[in-house]
């Protein structure tokens, strides 16, 4: 489904990565909101939520609803599934169907945020993970059914990030809104976050030292090759075996020693939890589904359902840049937040209109041989 952590450079800078797999290739928006935007977050049978952009951010979005004839998309319909604000703070929606269920109520009096604007309104008003888990504790949140879903009820988790290194998980489990430190900043899927960290107990023996040579008796063997200290890395795609795989690449995988060399690293580290199409598929007879909510089942004339990486992104908390790239490129456009920031109004541009930003190198090759 999803795939998120944290990265450092040898001068403490945090990057941050994130895949997104579904079965079905979604409207995604490249989104950019300027400082005074005004939001509104809006659930029924509660007052609506106003509040006015502090800090300006770059998103991945989807629309929050169907357009009519009588009422076209706007900016406002848009909801951040991931973003980078002109602070360094990070927002990042991932899969969690077990959000759902139990009770939640306010006052009918009392404005709430829908959980689906969450993403908006952290990134618009926060500059820190501490102001965001300030700000939650003062703000109720709802989930919202979603009609793009049929109706189910927001079936994600959320998680956080700044530059200073602090990382939140916002997680809603069976309707209540739990808030928790993020030590190793990364996130998968479900079950809860506290299930994975009590899991990572489990490979306390991982190491990235290659251990080559041993002796059973008097048979002395060794490994022809490198990569023997990954061997008890768990090899499928569930969001257990991501959690783990994930944890372990932000732990070990080399510092780099420019920013530029960072975000290339980061790449790397990404690829590893690309998923082409095809590789693991679900026969509807068998239960197979999308996301594992019922808006997003198979219908008759899909043979089987195929998660692959519809996007991915990469964000430098320090220069406050942003890179996607969609399944269709191996190649990452960037946004850089300085620049963004000579609009003033909301600025959009469909994910699928950034190309593949390929070039064709065979006249410099023709130049070097004469070099």
């Amino acid at each position: 489904m999803c795939t998120s952590l944290a990265y450092r450079d040898t001068a403490d800078n945090v990057y941050f990565g994130r895949t997104l797999e579904l079965t079905v290739d979604l409207p995604y928006q490249v989104a950019y909101f300027p400082a005074g935007f005004a939001f509104s977050s809006e659930l029924k049978g509660h007052p609506a939520l106003a509040y006015t952009a502090r800090h300006a951010f770059v998103a991945v979005t989807m629309p929050g609803r169907m357009p009519t004839a009588d009422a076209p998309l706007g900016p406002t319909d848009l909801k951040a599934l991931e973003g980078l604000n002109d602070k360094g703070l990070t927002f990042s929606l991932l899969s969690y169907p077990a959000a759902s269920g139990g009770h939640r109520s306010a006052e009918m009096t009392q404005a709430v945020l829908s959980a689906s604007d969450l993403g908006s309104w952290a990134l618009s008003l926060f500059a820190t993970v501490a102001e965001v888990k300030a700000g939650l504790g003062a703000q109720p949140v709802m989930l919202e059914a979603l009609a793009l879903l049929g109706g189910v009820e927001s079936p994600f988790h959320y998680v956080v990030h700044d530059p200073s290194g602090a990382a939140l998980v916002i997680e809603f489990h069976e309707g209540e809104m739990h808030l928790y430190d993020n030590p190793v900043g990364v996130m998968t899927n479900g079950p809860d976050f506290p299930w994975h960290l009590t899991n990572l107990n489990n490979y306390t023996f991982l190491t990235n030292v290659d251990r080559s040579s041993a002796t059973f008796g008097t048979y002395q063997a060794a490994q022809p090759d490198s990569g023997i200290a990954t061997a008890g890395l768990p090899a499928s795609n569930t969001s257990v075996g991501r959690f783990v795989r994930a944890a372990f690449y932000a732990q070990y995988a080399e510092k780099a020693t420019t920013p530029d060399l960072a975000v290339k690293t980061l790449a790397h580290i990404m690829n590893n939890f690309d998923r082409p199409r095809g590789v693991t598929i679900d026969y509807p007879s068998e239960g197979g589904g999308h996301m594992e909510v019922a808006g997003l089942s198979s219908d008759s004339a899909t043979a089987y359902a195929t998660e692959y990486t519809s996007w991915t992104n990469l964000s430098d908390l320090s220069r406050r840049l942003f890179f996607v790239r969609d399944y269709k490129s191996l190649n990452f456009t960037s946004f850089d937040l300085g620049a963004l920031a000579a609009a003033s109004t909301p600025c959009v541009l469909p994910l699928s209109h950034l190309g593949t930003a390929a070039f064709d190198a065979s006249a410099m090759l023709i130049a070097a041989t004469h070099a």
